[in-house]
């Protein structure tokens, strides 16, 4: 099981740890990204900063590797698997160099602040998400909540399996099983949950899409319809709920849900 929920500070994450810091003073935020970059190296974590401006306030941390968002990421319209890819043989590089794993903090607020670099960044986010779930990888994905709607903020937290702030419930990777979730899917995230779907994109690499939900403490029919619906939009034969609750069962049982399973497990 991973990591998940809320977190006040970037002290302690390891490994598979993937939060999304929204920040509204950049000062603060630096002393965030300092504390979780100073943990990286005493991890021997290779460790690496994103920032959209040169600073020095990395002083005194040798070894981290400092690079402006344009030479990182495509700042034009990013190609989610591509990024993933560079990552992914970037933490398995710093293997082989003989660190324990790779960490990354990036300050990203410029990649979505059009609509079609939010929808290709969103992407992104699950897509890495599954490639730290299965590396030993650390990330930090921060935004300016000045400059990005809180709708948009809200989205993308929902994405991560931390954040310093609380979304209704929060899509992220579950090994390679499929995905979990977690939170309360009631009333209040109803709207969100086809958009984080669409945003995860998935796609059948199994006959059936799994997800994980042990962690979450309510769900309605309405977002079990939205799974259902989403599984066979995209190919799935049915999605399988594994839930530590019998109330899901019960309402596709009442309701007479199609292509939707729940295994109820401890």
């Amino acid at each position: 099981m991973r990591r998940v929920g809320a977190v006040t500070s970037a002290r302690g994450l390891a490994a598979h740890d993937h939060v999304c810091w929204s920040y509204s003073d950049r000062a603060g935020f630096r002393s965030v990204v300092r504390e979780f970059l100073a943990d990286g190296l005493a991890a021997g974590q290779r460790v690496h900063y994103v920032t959209t401006e040169h600073d020095d306030f990395t002083q005194g941390l040798e070894g981290v590797q400092v690079s402006l968002v344009h030479e990182s990421y495509d700042a034009r319209v990013l190609d989610p698997a591509v990024q993933v890819r560079g990552y992914a043989a970037a933490a398995e590089a710093a293997l082989r160099d003989g660190y324990t794993g790779f960490r990354v903090a990036a300050d990203v607020t410029e990649l979505v602040r059009t609509p079609e670099g939010f929808a290709a960044f969103a992407r992104y986010e699950h897509l890495v998400d599954r490639m730290i779930a299965a590396r030993p990888f650390t990330g930090l994905c921060g935004y300016d909540r000045g400059a990005v709607p809180d709708d948009v903020l809200t989205q993308l937290a929902a994405l991560h399996p931390l954040s310093n702030s609380e979304p209704p419930f929060r899509l992220y990777a579950s090994g390679s099983d499929g995905v979990a979730l977690a939170g309360e899917l009631d009333l209040t995230g109803r709207a969100l949950l086809p958009l984080a779907l669409a945003h995860a994109d998935l796609r059948p690499e199994r006959r059936c899409l799994y997800v994980e939900a042990r962690a979450v403490e309510f769900v309605d029919h309405r977002a079990l319809v939205a799974l259902a619906e989403h599984a066979r939009d995209r190919g799935f034969a049915e999605v399988v709920l594994r839930s530590r609750s019998r109330c899901p069962a019960r309402l596709v049982e009442l309701l007479g849900l199609d292509g939707i399973r729940v295994e109820v497990t401890r």
